[in-house]
């Protein structure tokens, strides 16, 4: 293999290798709507009952630096819409939940609606705009943004 091969070679690599990362970057912290009849059982997750009309539950571990920041932002917006609750769980001593909710990262947010039903689901550190405008779509009140 000459030099000039070598040299396209590794240009090809280094573009799809930059394709993937901007693809992966672009799905990254965008809701994707669930499609489960799942009801999550808030015992289960350490809690004893769920938000009136929605609950945020957030997936975290002890070692993610985002989860603090994440957690912050989702226990503000809770404390400004009435009948909304921020549930977090820590990950870190349950694999068994981990594995059940595919929680692949953290942090991971889903939006539950009043029955405990997976609506939204955000892998990685979403806006705040983004869980307003879905938790508007989830709970039927516009989003205040």
């Amino acid at each position: 293999m000459n030099i000039v091969d070598a040299v396209l070679v590794l240009t090809a690599l280094l573009a799809v290798t930059l394709a993937v990362g901007l693809l992966l970057r672009w799905t990254q912290n965008r809701p994707r709507r669930a499609s489960t009849d799942e009801v999550v059982e808030p015992r289960r997750l350490g809690a004893d009952a769920l938000g009136e009309r929605a609950t945020l539950l957030q997936f975290s571990t002890q070692m993610c630096a985002r989860c603090p920041g994440v957690h912050r932002v989702l226990g503000s917006i809770a404390d400004t819409h009435d009948g909304v609750m921020h549930l977090d769980v820590d990950l870190t001593d349950r694999p068994d939940i981990a594995k059940h909710f595919h929680v692949l990262q953290t942090p991971t947010t889903l939006i539950l609606d009043r029955d405990g039903a997976i609506q939204t689901r955000f892998g990685g550190t979403p806006s705040r705009s983004a869980i307003e405008l879905e938790l508007g779509r989830v709970t039927g009140t516009p989003a205040a943004v």
